[in-house]
């Protein structure tokens, strides 16, 4: 736990382009953070995972996934750690600009990745005012 704690310590509406890098070259891609056995996560899977990279907010913000009990790549800045399983943490240039925890299905998927990626794109508008 001390571990995860020390490491734990989208833009994709068209602000950027598809895979557009930041300033520090990482650009914008979403963390999923799944765990062996998670049923929410094999849920995700069959019914988001393969049209996912289709989709045009899988083509500017892909998939990366990690599992819960490894590391956090480097590089990665998240605001808090993780609890469930999935988490989806948008994230650009390495840092966390929200997260959606948990699988509620598909349906409400897309509304809360949408609800996420309007936020993070208005922060991204004002600061380019």
């Amino acid at each position: 736990m001390i571990r995860i704690c020390i490491l734990l310590s989208f833009l994709l509406t068209g602000i950027l382009p598809a895979n557009a890098a930041g300033p520090t070259g990482k650009g914008v891609e979403l963390l999923m953070v799944e765990a062996a056995g998670c049923v929410w996560c094999a849920r995700w899977n069959k019914e988001i995972g393969p049209i996912y990279p289709k989709t045009d907010e899988g083509k500017r913000a892909p998939l990366r996934r990690i599992d819960k009990q490894d590391p956090l790549p480097e590089g990665i800045r998240l605001a808090r750690g993780f609890f469930y399983t999935p988490t989806f943490v948008l994230l650009v240039d390495g840092q966390e600009k929200g997260r959606i925890e948990g699988y509620p299905g598909e349906d409400f998927f897309w509304g809360l990745l949408d609800q996420l990626v309007s936020s993070v794109d208005k922060a991204v508008s004002a600061n380019a005012d």
